[in-house]
């Protein structure tokens, strides 16, 4: 693999630590916080902890305008700037509101991180190699998470502002990023979509030497004359795609893996854990998912995406099982974090690693970051809505973990059904050769 690619790549992706740190690192703040604001579960779990997520909702649906008409590369600088603000923010908050606010901020960069980072590895990568690449977005996503729940285990001990630095320390990552972001090149497709040819000529010898660049050049011309650029992602033309990324999204936040990551301690201290050994289980959560997703990343070209979410939704359906039977049967001890280590195993190697590639591969060049806008929008209301109300459901004395559990992995039979009859297979061709391919299936 080219070095250059496989350095832009890395680069772009490390939108995704930051992505995957900012999501979890509220998780060792989560109770200390609604103890010293005195919230209600409703209020803490739906601006407290919520906030971030609906701004990540905001940056998922608007994302997808600057990605357009700034470019990948412009876009990803200012993802950076915005986790940095939002994390000295948060760091420095004295009260919910001050504090929600800065953790809205850090959302947005979220948001958009969704739709610029996979536009942008997708559009430099070679069609043998995109999987892997884009993936590794994924993989940067669950190694932030990895170094969040490891730094809030070890920041737990220094004292009452001990969340401060939990929250505060993003910072750091967020600011070498944005150093790194600056030295990458704008994306070909992008820059052949504004007409800037020599530039994109120049980016296409690096990425492939030996290749016609004027053949590849040619191609994407013939697919771009073909299309109408006053069309929406939302014309009968592209229903089958937007289908795809729709459900794909949504049973995404259907197996509960946002709100699992989201409050990891509090549901292994509901299932009897003390808050040191439930801090420290949240740390095998983060190896196991880090581990999982490796491999993930390492089949995705070569078994496929299909494969892949077939042998995460059977895992899915038989770990969500059985963490519902351990609360609805009593079962303590470790049993209920042995059976989410399968759960984060399972959605790791399927969901986790397949999600971002898929959609950034099923669109045509000229609306893909309007198609992945679209399908992070999905993602991110449902991360908005099921997380926050999290607290409330498992308090609530008709429901409880038992019952959440229950209903996750009864989607996850959902998705398997999606995955066998729906989803088609895009590993090995180019995007071009993919935009012919799905919209023939419309």
């Amino acid at each position: 693999m080219n070095k250059k690619i496989l350095l832009w790549s890395i680069t772009a992706a490390l939108a995704g630590f930051l992505f995957g740190f900012d999501v979890v690192v509220i998780s060792g703040a989560d109770k200390k916080l609604q103890a010293i604001w005195e919230s209600t579960d409703a209020f803490h779990g739906m601006v407290v902890m919520g906030a971030a997520l609906w701004g990540t909702v905001i940056g998922a649906i608007f994302g997808g305008v600057p990605t357009n008409t700034y470019g990948r590369k412009n876009t990803l600088i200012v993802i950076g700037v915005l986790f940095a603000v939002s994390a000295i923010g948060s760091a420095f908050a004295n009260d919910p509101y001050v504090f929600a606010f800065a953790r809205f901020i850090g959302g947005l960069g979220v948001g958009a991180s969704t739709i610029a980072a996979p536009a942008y590895i997708s559009e430099i990568a070679p069609a043998k190699d995109r999987g892997r690449l884009v993936a590794m977005y994924q993989f940067n996503i669950v190694f932030g998470i990895m170094i969040a729940f490891l730094s809030n285990y070890l920041l737990s001990g220094i004292g009452e502002n001990a969340w401060r630095w939990m929250l505060g320390v993003e910072a750091i990552p967020a600011v070498l990023y944005i150093l790194f972001a600056l030295k990458v090149p704008k994306s070909p497709r992008w820059l052949l979509s504004k007409g800037r040819v020599s530039e994109a000529r120049e980016v296409l010898k690096i990425i492939d030497p030996d290749i016609d660049v004027d053949e590849q050049i040619k191609e994407f011309n013939a697919h771009s004359d073909k299309s109408d650029k006053t069309e929406t992602i939302f014309i009968k033309k592209y229903r089958f795609p937007l289908m795809l990324a729709f459900l794909i999204a949504f049973f995404n936040q259907l197996s509960g893996i946002n709100a699992f990551l989201y409050y990891a301690p509090r549901i292994f201290e509901e299932a009897g854990l003390g808050e040191s050994t439930a801090l420290l289980s949240s740390i095998g959560i983060g190896v196991t998912n880090l581990i999982f997703t490796l491999l993930g990343v390492f089949l995705i070209d070569k078994l496929g995406r299909k494969t892949l979410m077939y042998i995460g939704s059977i895992g899915y359906i038989i770990s969500l099982g059985l963490v519902s039977a351990a609360f609805f049967l009593g079962w303590t001890g470790m049993a209920v974090p042995v059976f989410l280590f399968l759960f984060i195993a399972a959605h790791a190697v399927g969901q986790g690693a397949v999600i971002w590639v898929f959609i950034s591969e099923i669109f045509p060049n000229h609306l893909r970051a309007s198609g992945q806008a679209f399908g992070s929008s999905t993602h991110w209301v449902l991360a908005a809505i099921i997380p926050s109300s999290i607290p409330f459901l498992f308090n609530h004395p008709m429901i409880g973990p038992g019952v959440v559990f229950l209903v996750f992995a009864g989607m996850m039979v959902l998705q398997l059904l999606f995955v066998a009859f729906m989803m088609p297979e895009t590993k090995g061709k180019t995007l071009e050769e993919l935009e012919d391919i799905i919209l023939k299936k419309k």
